[in-house]
């Protein structure tokens, strides 16, 4: 991670970047930040990939190897180490965005903070123009404790919902909704609230039934569960309750009301022949998205399919497409979400949005998303499970684990210390190690950062298997961050103000305000191509 420039690099004017995004051509900017510091100021397209994650995640954020990309940081030289590692793994078109965030500073580009900032500034604008109806939460209250007809539906993703959710709503994703809603709510006169833990989710969500034309009252939780909290009132924790099976009728209702929104926002139905000719088109950037929910796929889904559901994608489009005015085809195996997921994409400013119906013949996989990284897995020294124990017992190797830092906190093994991959080589306080093991939850990301340490001098070892086989092994882990002792500052995650249960009054209604300012950025930007159905 400590490479060096060693020939000319192409520079992109911020100008240049602002041209592209308004004509819709194909490019990628990235950030290569941790993602603190990306959160506290970036463009409003730029998508962060993190100098130690490149390989990682850019083989899904950016799958064409000569996509258009720009690079940036704010002069902590992740620029320069970024361009031998994009060059070794076949990046043909990168660029250096000139001045860097700086530069983009300079030039009159708006900054925005926060993550995934056009899809919650998308919703922002959707309330502005639909009038999105929406409920206060102390109205909410009174109306549950009258006894209403009424149901409450959390559009954020179970894990979320599990930790802290509004009482007696279950758990149904944004991109569940339209799906499921009318065998939730078969009366039309039972009022149907949706929330999640600001605003964006929630927004989005009502206005898909909204748009989807159910018979029902609609309305939003203003604020979610950041509103519910700062009006006083007790969340549940530990809630499990989901929307169940829809029945046939109700599918096919569904699916006519996504047909008609697919028509009118100009998404496509197409066969395996157009994909196959989209997928071979050298100069277009092609996602293919299976939008299910991740238990459907990890049932079985179509090879080469990455799973994101639906309302997750509507939410963070930046966490799956890294290439703003990429092609983006949605499969699903109702003919329901797909097409309502890209109605939403549609309005988001994404030209070319596919829905792909017919699976005959292709071919199928099981299980969860494998990760793939971009650069082959380097042959390294490993120690197993049994092994590292044995070795523990009488001090041992010193054990880095570049998990993230949530991760981390959440399980390690005992006395690792927590770091972040590009800081490893050079490290002073590594200067005197002799003998090194690197764990991550999986081992990827260990056996990626091997060679630099062993390149160093040092013997360095990868734990087989990862933090998982420690944990399935039946060995013990520790919790927690001791600063102190990391080799890194934990600043590789965003801590969002709307997540857990310790959050700050203040911050939550910090985070409330900058959402109600993201319409007025969104006009003196100017790059966003955003277009509300009306």
């Amino acid at each position: 991670m400590n490479a060096v420039m060693a020939r000319p690099v192409a520079v992109t004017s911020p100008q240049d970047v602002r041209r592209l995004l308004r004509a819709g051509d194909e490019i990628a900017l990235l950030d290569l930040r941790e993602e603190g510091p990306f959160a506290a100021a970036h463009p409003l397209f730029a998508v962060n990939l993190p100098l130690g994650r490149i390989e990682e995640r850019i083989g899904f954020l950016v799958p064409r190897r000569d996509a258009p990309i720009v690079l940036y940081d704010d002069g902590e030289g992740r620029v320069a180490c970024a361009l031998p590692v994009f060059a070794a793994l076949g990046y043909s078109n990168v660029s250096v965005l000139e001045g860097g965030l700086a530069g983009w500073r300079a030039s009159g580009g708006e900054i925005f903070i926060d993550v995934n900032v056009p899809s919650k500034a998308f919703g922002e604008l959707v309330e502005h123009v639909r009038h999105t109806p929406s409920l206060p939460a102390a109205e909410l209250q009174a109306r549950i404790a009258r006894g209403d007809d009424l149901v409450i539906l959390d559009a954020r993703r179970f894990s979320e919902y599990h930790v802290m959710s509004i009482p007696g709503g279950r758990s149904v994703p944004g991109g569940e909704l339209a799906l499921r809603v009318r065998d939730i709510a078969p009366s039309p006169e039972t009022v149907v609230v949706v929330n999640c833990a600001g605003r964006t989710r929630s927004i989005i969500g009502t206005q898909s039934l909204v748009n989807a034309g159910i018979p029902n009252p609609v309305f939003a939780l203003r604020n979610g569960t950041i509103g519910w909290t700062l009006a006083g009132l007790e969340l549940d924790h530990g809630a499990a309750r989901t929307g169940g099976e829809p029945t046939g009728t109700n599918v096919a209702r569904a699916r006519e009301a996504a047909a008609a929104l697919a028509e009118r926002t100009g998404v496509r139905a197409i066969g395996q022949g157009t994909l196959a000719v989209l997928q071979s088109d050298p100069a277009r950037t092609v996602y293919r998205l299976d939008v299910r929910s991740p238990e459907e796929y990890a049932a079985s889904h179509l090879e080469g399919f990455r799973s994101a559901p639906g309302g997750q994608l509507v939410q963070a489009t930046d966490e799956w497409i890294g290439v703003r005015h990429g092609t983006i085809v949605l499969t699903d195996d109702d003919g329901v979400r797909a097409r309502m997921t890209g109605h939403w994409l549609r309005q988001l400013g994404w030209r070319e949005v596919y829905v792909l119906d017919d699976w005959a013949g292709l071919l199928r996989a099981t299980g969860p998303e494998p990760v793939v990284p971009a650069a082959s897995l380097s042959e390294v020294e490993g120690v197993s499970v049994a092994g590292l124990v044995a070795e523990r017992a009488g001090g041992g190797p010193l054990v880095i684990d570049l998990a993230a830092s949530p991760a981390f906190r959440k399980g390690h093994l005992p006395g690792a210390v927590f770091a972040i991959r590009p800081d490893l080589a050079g490290h002073p306080r590594l200067a005197d190690a002799r003998d090194v093991v690197l764990t991550s939850p999986d081992g990827v990301a260990a056996r990626l950062a091997a060679p630099e340490l062993a390149r160093a001098g040092l013997r360095v070892r990868v734990l087989d298997g990862g933090t998982t086989a420690w944990r399935e092994a039946g060995q013990p882990l520790e919790t927690g961050l001791d600063e102190a002792r990391a080799l890194s500052r934990p600043d590789d995650v965003y801590k969002r103000p709307y997540e857990g249960t310790d959050n700050a009054a203040a911050a939550m209604q910090a985070y409330l305000d900058w959402e109600f300012g993201l319409v007025a950025q969104l006009e003196r930007d100017g790059t966003h191509g955003f277009s509300v159905l009306e």
